[in-house]
C-alpha cells in the first residue's frame, strides 16, 4: 500500500473510530490548564491500539520509538499480524523492526531548527500530565517560524500538527502587577483564555479523546512491562506477609522456652 493511500485511510480511520466523551480538564477557555490530567490507563487496551494509529498517522513522520519493536506493540496490544501489515507497519518495515521514523535529521534540523526527540520514555521523562498539556495547548503564534507556540513548552519547535483536529485557537493574555526582586511593581503578561478562530475537524470532545488515547500509548510504550509488574507485585507482597507470618511463628516455636 502506498504511503499516501496508507495516511488517506488512517485518517479514515480515525474519524470512524473517535468516540464522544471528554478526559477529565478538556474543553472550556483552558485557564485552568494546569490542572488538566490525562488520567491514563494502560489496562485498556482499545485506547493503547487507537493510541497506536494515532501516532502512526501523526506522530511518526518525526518521532520514533527506538525501544519498541512493531511485533512487541502488536502481541501486547491484541494487534494481528494482518492488521498490523495493513494499518501500522511503514512501508519497507518488518515486524522485528523497531520503530524508528524515516526522517533524515539533517532535515528535521533544517526545517525545525533541532531533531525530533524519541519518544519512547517521554512520558516517563515529562509525565503523562505534561503530553496531555502540551498536546492541548497550541495557540497562534505569527512571531514563531512555524506559526504557533505553547502554553507548556514556550517557542516549541513542534509545529501545530494536529490543529487539523483541534482547530485554531489564539491565547489571549492579561497584565498583571507583580512585585520584583526589587520590591517595586512590574507588570507581566499571564495567559486568560484561549479564543477559538477556525474549527477543527473533530469536537472538543472528540479531540480530548484523541489526545487522551495519544498520551495513553506513550506511557505505555514507556514501559510496557508495567501491568505485568504490577500484577506480579501484588503476589509478592503477598508472599512476604505469609513468609513473615510464618517466621514470626518459627521465632515463637524456638524461643517458647527461654525465660
Amino acid at each position: 500500500m502506498g504511503t499516501a493511500k496508507k495516511a488517506l485511510l488512517l485518517a479514515g480511520l480515525l474519524l470512524a473510530g473517535s468516540a464522544c466523551g471528554a478526559a477529565e480538564g478538556g474543553g472550556g477557555a483552558g485557564a485552568d490548564w494546569l490542572s488538566w490530567r490525562a488520567d491514563d490507563d494502560v489496562t485498556n487496551t482499545a485506547s493503547l491500539q487507537r493510541g497506536a494509529r494515532n501516532f502512526m498517522g501523526y506522530c511518526f513522520g518525526c518521532h520514533s520509538l527506538k525501544y519498541e519493536r512493531y511485533s512487541r506493540l502488536a502481541s501486547d496490544l491484541a494487534i494481528s499480524t494482518e492488521e498490523l501489515q495493513q494499518y501500522l507497519l511503514a512501508p519497507g518495515d518488518k515486524p522485528a523492526n523497531y520503530i524508528l521514523t524515516i526522517m533524515p535529521d539533517a532535515d528535521a534540523v533544517a526545517w525545525f531548527g533541532k531533531t525530533a526527540p524519541d519518544l519512547s520514555l517521554m512520558a516517563r521523562a515529562r509525565s503523562t500530565d505534561y503530553l496531555y498539556q502540551f498536546l492541548k495547548t497550541f495557540y497562534i503564534d505569527p512571531t514563531r517560524p512555524t506559526g504557533g507556540n505553547n502554553l507548556r513548552l514556550t517557542a516549541a519547535a513542534m509545529p501545530a500538527v494536529l490543529s487539523e483536529l483541534e482547530g485554531l485557537k489564539r491565547a489571549v493574555f492579561k497584565d498583571e502587577q507583580k512585585p520584583g526582586a526589587d520590591g517595586k511593581l512590574m507588570t507581566e503578561q499571564v495567559f486568560d483564555h484561549f479564543e477559538a478562530v477556525t474549527p477543527g475537524r473533530l469536537s472538543a470532545a472528540e479531540y480530548d479523546k484523541f489526545v487522551h488515547d495519544t498520551v495513553n500509548f506513550l506511557d505505555y510504550v514507556g514501559e510496557p512491562t508495567q501491568v505485568a509488574r504490577r500484577a506480579l507485585g501484588i503476589w509478592v507482597v503477598l508472599f512476604l506477609l505469609v513468609f513473615t507470618w510464618l517466621a514470626w511463628l518459627l521465632k515463637q516455636e524456638y524461643w517458647k522456652d527461654v525465660h
